[in-house]
């Protein structure tokens, strides 16, 4: 399984290259909001800066702002131009549809985001998307099965052979990603916080901390 990491930060995005797990990168407009871009030039040279982190087939979903379909479509379009690595994430909305079916005619790779349902994910890799991302998280937040989509998505897409990934989204806790590997999906995004969260075990701290101790008390 993939881990793409979820951010716009430049130094989580080396931090994760650093640890060796880096297979991507997500990006939504709420992630940009926080970095030091305050235009669309600077946000475009943004998006540059982090294509040039990646590696080998590693990619970055960057998400249209517009709900238009002719302004996605100009949006999608510019986007893909800045960059081989660049996804163009789209919104699962009609509009979003249709400018996902344009951009696989032209052969721009897309990211559909926001969805919820199964019936959603249908819809983009109806229309030719490359991934789709479930919000995992998000549905937990509201007493729904998150991981229960997961597992319908992909039940639905081995039915029909769709090439779409599942990249799964919205992720809160180690036990997500866990949980998403015995599933078998192609990749999921987080936090690198929640990555790290993975290394964590008391019986790891408790016999590191053992170890280290024996070894002081046999060299003394």
């Amino acid at each position: 399984m993939k881990f793409f990491i979820d951010t716009a930060n430049l130094k989580e995005i080396d931090e994760a290259r650093s640890l060796g797990i880096l297979d991507g990168v997500t990006t939504n407009p709420s992630l940009i909001s926080k970095e030091s871009v305050s235009n669309q030039k600077e946000i475009h040279k943004h998006y540059i800066s982090i294509c040039k982190r990646l590696e080998n087939d590693e990619n970055i979903s960057a998400e249209v702002i517009s709900s238009d379909y002719d302004d996605m479509i100009q949006e999608g379009e510019k986007l893909s131009l800045l960059h081989p690595r660049i996804v163009v994430k789209v919104p699962i909305t009609k509009n979003g549809i249709k400018a996902i079916k344009h951009f696989s005619n032209k052969k721009i790779k897309t990211n559909c985001t926001l969805v919820f349902s199964t019936g959603q994910a249908l819809l983009a890799a109806k229309a030719g998307a490359n991934y789709v991302s479930p919000f995992i998280g998000r549905l937990d937040d509201i007493s729904h099965n998150g991981l229960g989509l997961i597992r319908e998505i992909k039940n639905v897409y081995e039915n029909y052979h769709f090439k779409t990934k599942i990249l799964g989204a919205s992720i809160r806790h180690p036990l997500h990603i866990i949980e998403c590997s015995k599933i078998g999906i192609h990749a999921v995004t987080s936090p690198i916080s929640v990555v790290y969260s993975l290394l964590n075990h008391p019986l790891t701290d408790i016999g590191l901390e053992k170890f280290i101790k024996d070894f002081h008390k046999k060299i003394k």
